[in-house]
């Protein structure tokens, strides 16, 4: 049996759902509607996703929004959804609305500092071809090394730039596959509360994520009576997400059953 079919929480968003037949949906990007890669442009969504996303938008009872660690440009030709949705890039960063409007959340210059400095750091211990130099943030990849390697290399990076940050407004955090230095005052959770904020009083909301930075999500979002957080991976691990589902099949079975209860058409 499908979880869709059995998970009593899922049962009963999707009964709110139903009877509101409008909502918001919040889904991650890369691990959640893409499979991950080696080569990280050529991560696109599972086969299916991207349809379904756009039966969603072309319903017209979802507000949909992708949220990503990438920034706005690099997620565009990965989704291949026309219209563009609602994308928020850089962990909150960045937003860019559907009528094309895209701003960047400013660094200070202390902050800005803090980032050319983790550079350097990375310059001098020969490690900048691990390195994504995104607005506002550093990522170090290790996908597709040895697990030793790795290893070592998530620690030399850790405390490489934790003094880097220590009091500062910056932070270092692990996520899917490599570590990342970014600012602490921007991540999923202000996304997601953003557009909880806009949405009429009372209407579900879901987020879907993978990662350990969708915790930030998650934690947000536990108390809500009308928000429903899933995880969304082939294996379970420890989560404040309030369901769990693998993909491909069952993702796609969660969006055939949210087109669903919003009334439209498969």
């Amino acid at each position: 049996m499908h979880v869709l079919e059995t998970d009593p929480t899922l049962d009963g968003f999707f009964g709110k759902l139903d009877g509101s037949q409008t909502g918001a949906l919040i889904v991650d990007y890369d691990g959640t509607l893409a499979p991950f890669s080696v080569d990280r442009h050529a991560a696109f969504p599972y086969p299916g996703v991207s349809q379904a996303l756009v039966r969603i938008m072309q319903d017209g009872r979802t507000r949909l929004a992708v949220v990503s660690g990438r920034p706005v440009s690099e997620l565009i030709p990965l989704l291949g959804i026309f219209p563009i949705p609602e994308i928020w890039g850089l962990h909150g960063l960045q937003r860019l609305r559907p009528d094309g409007d895209c701003r960047t959340y400013p660094l200070s210059n202390t902050d800005l500092h803090i980032l050319a400095e983790a550079g350097f750091w990375l310059e001098y211990h020969g490690l900048r071809h691990l390195a994504e130099f995104k607005t506002g943030s550093i990522a170090v990849h290790w996908r597709g090394l040895a697990a030793e390697e790795a290893a070592l290399t998530a620690e030399r990076v850790r405390k490489g730039w934790s003094r880097l940050t220590a009091n500062s407004r910056m932070a270092v955090v692990d996520f899917e596959g490599g570590i990342e230095i970014r600012p602490n005052f921007r991540n999923k959770a202000h996304a997601v509360l953003t557009v909880q904020a806009e949405l009429e009083p009372g209407l579900p909301l879901a987020y879907l994520g993978d990662d350990r930075t969708d915790e930030d999500a998650f934690h947000v979002l536990r108390d809500s009576s009308q928000a429903m957080t899933v995880l969304v991976r082939p294996e379970w691990r420890e989560t404040e997400a309030k369901a769990w589902i693998k993909p491909p099949l069952e993702l796609l079975d969660f969006f055939d059953r949210w087109l669903d209860c919003c009334g439209g058409a498969r």
